[in-house]
C-alpha cells in the first residue's frame, strides 16, 4: 500500500446523494426567486460547503438568502435521505478491504456533521467510521476548494499530506486535495473526466479503486 491514509469524500463517493441533494437545492433556490436548474446546481455547488451557496447568490444578485435557508434545505434533504438514500455501489467492498488490511481511512466532507451522520447511518456505513474518523467543513474556517479540511483530517489522523490519498468526485474536491499536496483519485460517475483535472487517476466504477490504491 503506497498510502498511510485514505480520505473519502462523502456525497457521491460513499453515499449516492448528489442527484437528490442537487434536485432539492435547485428547487429551493428557484422557489426563493433565484431560478436554478439541476445542471446549474451540480456545476456550481457540487462538493461545496453551504457558505458557497450563500456567497454565489449574494455575488450574482446582491441579495442574501433567508436566515433559515440552511434549515429548510437540510429538512428536505434529510427527508429524502431517510426515504431513498443508498451507498455508492461497490464502496462497501472497498471499505471492507481497507479495514481488513489495516489501512487507516476517514471521511472528510463539505457537508455538516449532521448531514454526514444521517447519510452514513441510513446507508449502514457509519460502523465503518465511528466518531473519530468523521471530518466536516464545519471543523475548519474554509471549505473546499481550500485545502483546510483535508489538511485537518490528515493532521488529526497523524499522517503527512504526501502520504494521503483522497477519493473525490467533484472539481472543488479535487482542487482542494491537490492544494493539500495529496494524491487524488477522481470518481467520474457524475462528473465528466475533463472537469477533474489534477487528479492522479480517474475511475468510473468503485470496483476499480482497490487496484489503483493497492500496488
Amino acid at each position: 500500500m503506497r498510502y498511510d491514509l485514505v480520505i473519502f469524500d462523502n456525497d457521491g463517493v460513499l453515499v449516492d446523494s448528489e442527484p437528490l441533494s442537487n434536485r432539492v437545492l435547485a428547487g429551493l433556490l428557484t422557489e426563493l426567486g433565484h431560478p436554478t436548474t439541476y445542471e446549474e446546481s451540480v456545476r456550481d455547488y457540487m462538493g461545496a460547503a453551504m457558505h458557497r451557496v450563500h456567497d454565489l447568490v449574494a455575488e450574482r444578485t446582491g441579495e442574501r438568502l433567508p436566515e433559515d435557508f440552511d434549515a429548510m434545505y437540510y429538512a428536505r434533504v434529510f427527508e429524502g435521505f431517510r426515504r431513498e438514500l443508498e451507498p455508492v455501489p461497490g464502496v462497501v467492498t472497498v471499505l471492507g478491504k481497507l479495514a481488513a488490511d489495516g489501512v487507516p481511512y476517514c471521511v472528510a466532507s463539505s457537508g455538516s456533521h449532521e448531514r454526514i451522520r444521517v447519510a452514513l447511518r441510513k446507508t449502514a456505513l457509519y460502523g465503518y467510521f465511528g466518531e473519530e474518523r468523521i471530518f466536516s467543513s464545519q471543523d475548519v474556517g474554509r471549505g473546499k476548494p481550500a485545502p483546510d479540511l483535508f489538511l485537518h483530517a490528515a493532521r488529526t489522523m497523524g499522517v503527512a499530506p504526501e502520504r494521503c490519498a483522497v477519493v473525490e468526485d467533484s472539481p472543488l474536491g479535487v482542487r482542494a486535495a491537490v492544494a493539500a499536496g495529496m494524491d487524488t483519485y477522481a470518481f467520474t460517475a457524475m462528473t465528466p473526466a475533463e472537469k477533474l483535472a489534477g487528479a492522479r487517476e480517474l475511475f468510473a466504477d468503485m470496483a476499480e479503486l482497490p487496484a489503483k490504491l493497492f500496488v
